[in-house]
């Protein structure tokens, strides 16, 4: 094998620098091909739907809910300003669960009304559609935050550990471990490879402008806001209420005020739905096979 001799590092600019960094940005996911946000559809099932269920998902806690496809349910603030974490998965499969990076590169860095929650590979189909969003006046502020955000994976102990040299428990990523180790009959060590990255609800984030690193301020959320979904599977959920509260100073300890979160689950009336069908998985033939002919 031909050895490449090594080269000194450099940090001065090249020349030329201009022709290399000013290429045009292309959008990496062209998705007009998918299905537009049928607004009128979701909108008849919804002014026929009753409330069939509820969870309160206590301060610094995790809390479950299922839902049938063809049903709504809403996350709502009750109390105060509080962020929630959420995972999804298939009912019936637990292997397929919600993808926030798909999610991101499908739609943005943070969600609204007409978005979708999209599973994992090899199965890539919504498993969630964005019906109503009270925040939806936010948009972009000018540090260039926006809220329910698809970037920041949950907070955890581990990092938390690593950075604070504390044992924390009631961290995001703990707390969806303890929800779903409750409705699936497992250990905390069962239940904790299948915590994924998640959906930030009422989370308000952004990348700094100087450095692009993440950063969290107060989140806008007031009592009596919430945001919908539509379930276009059947869905096994799972939620934890963000130790950090509205995450404006700071999240996994106890210092922060926190707050229920409340998931309503609501049935539209039979016949509401006639030209909508469940989500199907990928039609991708799954061979991965390299083109031999």
């Amino acid at each position: 094998m031909t050895k490449i001799a090594s080269q000194s590092i450099t940090t001065g600019v090249p020349l030329p620098s201009d022709d290399r960094r000013s290429k045009n940005p292309i959008v990496c996911y062209e998705v007009s091909q998918l299905p537009a946000f049928d607004a009128k559809l979701y909108q008849q099932a919804k002014d026929t739907m009753q409330k069939v269920g509820e969870v309160v998902v206590p301060p610094r806690d995790g809390g479950y809910f299922e839902v049938p496809a063809g049903h709504f349910f809403r996350i709502v603030s009750v109390e105060g300003p509080q962020v929630g974490d959420l995972n999804l998965w298939n009912a019936h499969n637990l292997n397929e669960r919600f993808f926030s990076g798909k999610t991101r590169q499908l739609h943005a860095s943070h969600l609204t009304t007409g978005d979708r929650l999209w599973s994992n590979m090899p199965f890539l189909r919504p498993m969630a559609t964005i019906t109503q969003d009270t925040l939806d006046w936010y948009g972009w502020d000018e540090d260039g935050a926006g809220v329910h955000d698809v970037i920041g994976t949950r907070c955890d102990p581990y990092t938390n550990h690593m950075l604070k040299g504390v044992d924390y428990n009631h961290c995001c990523h703990s707390n969806l471990t303890r929800a779903f180790a409750k409705v699936k009959g497992l250990s905390l060590d069962g239940s904790e490879p299948h915590i994924h990255d998640v959906m930030n609800v009422f989370m308000c984030t952004g990348f700094t402008h100087d450095t692009h690193k993440y950063f969290m301020k107060a989140s806008p959320v007031r009592p009596g806001d919430f945001i919908e979904f539509f379930a276009e599977i059947d869905i096994l959920g799972a939620l934890s209420t963000c130790p950090g509260g509205d995450c404006g100073s700071g999240h996994s300890d106890d210092i922060k005020p926190c707050y229920p979160l409340l998931v309503e689950i609501f049935k539209p009336a039979e016949g509401s739905l006639k030209h909508w069908s469940e989500a199907k998985r990928s039609g991708y033939n799954g061979q991965h096979k390299a083109n031999t002919e």
